[in-house]
C-alpha cells in the first residue's frame, strides 16, 4: 500500500451525497464494491440533439421510497454503455457526467441512467467513482453524516 493511499478518508457502505449540477441536495447511495459502474434512478428518458450532441431530459426521485420531489434534469451524454445489472442482464444505458460531493470533496462522476425502483437505493456509487478518493469501510455507514431532518410542527401550532 503505498503512502498516498493511506490517507484516503474512509467513507461506509451507505452514505448521503450531493449532486450539485443536477440541482440533488442529498440523495442516500449505496457504495457498492462490487459494482464497476455507478447508477441513478431515472424516469421519463428522452434523447435529443442540440447543437448536434446528443443530450438527454429526465426526471429522478432523491428520497427513498416517495414519489415527492421530482427533479428535472437535462444533461450531455457522453455515451451509451452496455451495462450488466445484478440480475445478470445487459441492457445498453445512457451515461452522462456529473459532479459528486462527499465529505467535502467534489469531483467529476460518470453516472448510467436506468430504472431503480425495485433496488434499494436511488442511487449506486461504484467502484470506479470513488478509486483513488476513498477507502470504504463496509461494517459502517454515513461517515459524512445525515441529513437534518425539517421539522414540521403539529396542525395547532401553525
Amino acid at each position: 500500500m503505498s503512502r498516498k493511499s493511506r490517507m484516503l478518508p474512509i467513507i461506509g457502505w451507505r452514505e448521503w451525497i450531493k449532486l450539485p449540477g443536477l440541482g440533488v441536495d442529498n440523495i442516500k447511495a449505496k457504495v457498492d464494491t462490487g459494482a464497476r459502474s455507478s447508477s441513478i434512478h431515472a424516469f421519463n428518458i428522452k434523447t435529443f440533439d442540440k447543437d448536434g450532441e446528443q443530450w438527454v431530459r429526465f426526471s429522478l426521485y432523491p428520497n427513498q421510497r416517495s414519489q415527492k420531489g421530482a427533479i428535472n434534469v437535462e444533461a450531455k451524454i457522453i455515451e451509451f454503455r452496455s451495462v450488466r445489472s445484478s440480475n445478470g442482464i445487459a441492457k445498453m444505458r445512457p451515461v452522462i457526467l456529473t459532479q459528486v460531493e462527499l465529505l467535502g470533496k467534489v469531483w467529476d462522476v460518470e453516472l448510467t441512467l436506468a430504472s431503480r425502483d425495485n433496488m434499494g437505493f436511488r442511487m449506486l456509487l461504484g467502484r470506479e467513482a470513488f478509486r483513488k478518493h476513498f477507502f470504504v469501510d463496509g461494517g459502517k455507514s454515513y461517515y459524512g453524516g445525515k441529513p437534518t431532518k425539517k421539522v414540521v410542527p403539529p396542525n395547532n401550532l401553525i
